[in-house]
């Protein structure tokens, strides 16, 4: 090949990249979650998670994440409280408290029961799935977290101003979904749509939630109400 049809095919190739960088497109929406009860805006719209799965098309890009995938117990709590994960994902489970803790998740998304571990050892789980994970402490009550397993890479985390910034977005078609841990079944199906992403149509606008009111009660891996604490057990703390 001469070098001047060397050139040729570098240009074409630059070209063609890109145009397929100006298709990425930052896609943003705005969160306002509304308190069902006193029917007023919530200052708190933080942790809803949107996402995009394209229409009629496969996708190209790979949900990679940035750093490993760790769901940690300390200080009798799970951090972080919410986790989005992709569909294949294999999550960590580290014990950092000086006692011992037994993750369970019995309800929706991925069923597991990790048994009782001490500390300074850790358990995996694969989320083979997609849904949504609803995860407990068989021994703490208080405890508990959710773990998103989405089949997109195509999706953001509303900040406490309620800001969803969703990167490097394909122009094209797409189902648009919404999840928080407050909201009213029918408020997320409500918001479930299909959208155009374009350099011209970036915006999803406002998404609205409904917030109900949320109970932190729930019942152990064997459906039975949880046992008082007992703090001289070392299930409870380090003997």
């Amino acid at each position: 090949m001469s070098r001047a049809m060397c050139r040729v095919v570098i240009c074409i190739v630059s070209l063609l990249s890109a145009c397929a960088q100006a298709q990425k497109v930052t896609v943003s929406a705005s969160v306002k979650v509304i308190d069902n009860a006193r029917n007023s805006e919530s200052l708190h719209a933080e942790n809803v998670v949107v996402w995009l799965t394209p229409v009629g098309t496969q996708l190209t890009d790979k949900f990679v994440p940035k750093q490993p995938l760790v769901l940690m117990q300390h200080h009798k709590s799970f951090e972080p409280h919410l986790l989005v994960v992709p569909v294949g994902a294999v999550v960590q489970f580290p014990n950092r408290d000086p006692f011992f803790h037994n993750v369970f998740s019995l309800f929706e998304g991925k069923r597991f029961d990790l048994g009782l571990y001490e500390a300074g050892t850790v358990r995996n789980v694969s989320f083979d799935r997609p849904g949504i994970s609803f995860i407990f402490c068989n021994i703490h009550a208080e405890m508990s977290a959710i773990v998103v397993a989405l089949d997109t890479p195509y999706y953001g985390i509303s900040n406490r101003k309620g800001e969803v910034v969703i990167p490097r977005v394909p122009a094209g078609h797409y189902t648009l979904r919404t999840w928080a841990e407050t909201a009213l079944p029918e408020n997320l199906n409500a918001l479930t749509r299909e959208v155009t992403v374009s350099d011209n149509s970036s915006s999803l606008g406002v998404l609205q939630i409904t917030a109900g009111v949320v109970s932190t009660a729930h019942k152990n891996k064997f459906g039975m109400d949880y046992e008082p604490p007992a703090p001289n057990s070392p299930i409870y703390q380090q003997p």
